[in-house]
C-alpha cells in the first residue's frame, strides 16, 4: 500500500486518505465526521483532477465554486484568464445569485489602468466559455486580505 491514496470524488473533491494522514479533530466529532467519511477517507474542501499518470492538479476550492446553469465555474480558473488582460492586476471572482441560471460570475478587480467594464466582459466571452466569463465586473482600490494575503472572498460576498 503507497503512503498515500488519492481519488477524486463525483464532484471533482479531492479525497485522501492514509496513514500519515490526520485521523480526526481533537475532542470533535461532529468535524471529524463532516471531514472524514466511514472509509477513511479525508475530504479536502479542494477541488481537482488526476491525469492518467496519477498527477493531481488543483482546480479551485469546493466552497468557492458556483453553478452557472448547470456547469461547474471555478473561480481560481476564471481568474487565471482575467489576469491575462493587460489593465488585470488583481481579480478575484465569486457566484452571485441569478433568477435565469442560478448564479453568475462577477469579478472585483484592482487595475492601476481600467478599461470600460463593458469592454472587459466582451474580451472574456471571447476567451472563456460563456458560462465563465464574469456578467459583473466591479473595480476596487484594493482586495479584501487577511492575514495571510488571502484574499477574503467572504467579504466580497
Amino acid at each position: 500500500m503507497r503512503s498515500i491514496e488519492i481519488r477524486i470524488a463525483d464532484d471533482s473533491e479531492v479525497l485522501i486518505r492514509g496513514y500519515n494522514v490526520m485521523q480526526g479533530y481533537l475532542d470533535d466529532d461532529q468535524a471529524t465526521a463532516e471531514a472524514i467519511d466511514t472509509d477513511g477517507w479525508l475530504h479536502t474542501g479542494d477541488l481537482g483532477t488526476l491525469d492518467p499518470d496519477g498527477h493531481l492538479r488543483i482546480v479551485g476550492r469546493k466552497k468557492d465554486m458556483f453553478i452557472v446553469g448547470g456547469f461547474n465555474a471555478y473561480p481560481a480558473e476564471i481568474e487565471g484568464f482575467l489576469l491575462e488582460h493587460p489593465a488585470v492586476d488583481q481579480v478575484a471572482v465569486i457566484g452571485v445569485p441569478d433568477e435565469r441560471l442560478g448564479q453568475v460570475g462577477k469579478a472585483f478587480v484592482v487595475s492601476s489602468n481600467p478599461v470600460p467594464i463593458d469592454d472587459l466582459i466582451a474580451w472574456s466571452r471571447d476567451r472563456m466559455a460563456g458560462f465563465k466569463a464574469p456578467r459583473f465586473i466591479e473595480y476596487l482600490d484594493a482586495l479584501p486580505l487577511g492575514a495571510t494575503g488571502k484574499v477574503m472572498k467572504n467579504q466580497l460576498r
